[in-house]
């Protein structure tokens, strides 16, 4: 299992950077917000999710989407705005959705898929059964007024969600202790609204697994909605496929910390891989990343005949 949970953050991580590396080839034309660091998180939530749980997601996206088992070649299609992709080519990174996968959507609007996926989470108790949602959502999200509107009807409802905050500790160029009172903690927030929360180690990819299957436990069995807040760190700019590390914003020598805790190598070495066993899931990784760029790029664009399918308006003369 342990070895699984590795496999899936290195795939994250190097699709994510073989990403930033050909984003200069201007042939992926949308905005892209990269989550190489922050790779466990997603990754454990995914593992503890299950056929039939649906998920909802932000404007950095990529790692959930890949988690849950989105499909790869669809989304790198998307992000070269290809008729192939995940979205027919119109949404790009910030809007992707496979609904085989449980991935219902991700939307570029800070806080704005947390209503989306509480509503999910309400549909499915409705039906019965014990399937839930994970909401995906950032420490931002925390400061929009949905995000409480949203966690009050869902622990006023007992709706069977999960939400799993990755706590990075900024947004855009601001640092959390700019944006919220030192006093107050997200999860204390969330237990204030009648959520159960915890707080796990982000870098910490075994310790988040465990977290990620408790709380979905909790959830799952009708213990009602949880916050998960995920103590993680992204390593490149907020958006874009560079560090910006000379900008200012953070203070020095912070980047280097958290990246001396790197989740992959300290995962690695829990489980004593071998170089030969890392290079082997590197290739095969490597391999699929390859294909899904080629067909990407052998893919045609969006027939401009269909530019009106999936707008919608009022006919104002009716």
């Amino acid at each position: 299992m342990s070895l699984e949970l590795y496999r899936r953050m290195l795939r994250i991580r190097m699709v994510e950077e073989e990403i930033a590396r050909r984003y200069g080839e201007q042939k992926m034309r949308c905005p892209v917000h990269l989550s190489i660091g922050q790779e466990a998180p997603a990754a454990a939530a995914g593992m503890a999710l299950r056929a039939g749980d649906q998920a909802v997601s932000t404007h950095r996206a990529h790692a959930h989407y890949l988690a849950c088992g989105g499909d790869l070649k669809a989304m790198i299609a998307e992000l070269h705005g290809k008729a192939t992709g995940c979205c027919g080519g119109r949404g790009g990174s910030m809007h992707l959705s496979d609904p085989a996968a449980g991935f219902v959507a991700s939307t570029a609007i800070v806080a704005g898929s947390i209503p989306v996926g509480v509503g999910v989470a309400l549909a499915q108790k409705l039906r019965g059964g014990d399937a839930l949602t994970c909401v995906f959502l950032g420490d931002a999200a925390t400061e929009e007024g949905v995000f409480y509107e949203a966690a009050n009807f869902a622990a006023l409802h007992r709706l069977p969600v999960l939400f799993l905050c990755e706590n990075n500790l900024y947004s855009v160029y601001t640092p959390l202790q700019k944006r919220q009172p030192p006093q107050r903690e997200i999860v204390s927030l969330a237990m204030a609204l009648g959520l159960q929360a915890t707080r796990v180690d982000g870098n910490d990819a075994q310790a988040m697994h465990a977290a990620a299957m408790a709380a979905v436990e909790v959830v799952r069995s009708g213990g009602g909605p949880f916050l998960l807040e995920c103590m993680t760190y992204r390593w490149r700019e907020h958006c874009g496929p560079n560090f910006d590390d000379d900008l200012g914003y953070r203070p020095a020598g912070e980047l280097a910390a958290f990246q001396a805790i790197d989740p992959l190598p300290r995962l690695a070495a829990e489980l004593a891989l071998g170089d030969l066993q890392l290079q082997e899931l590197r290739d095969a990784i490597s391999g699929e990343i390859h294909a899904a760029f080629t067909a990407a790029q052998d893919a045609p664009f969006p027939e401009p005949s269909t530019r009106d399918v999936g707008i919608y308006s009022m006919d104002i003369d009716s």
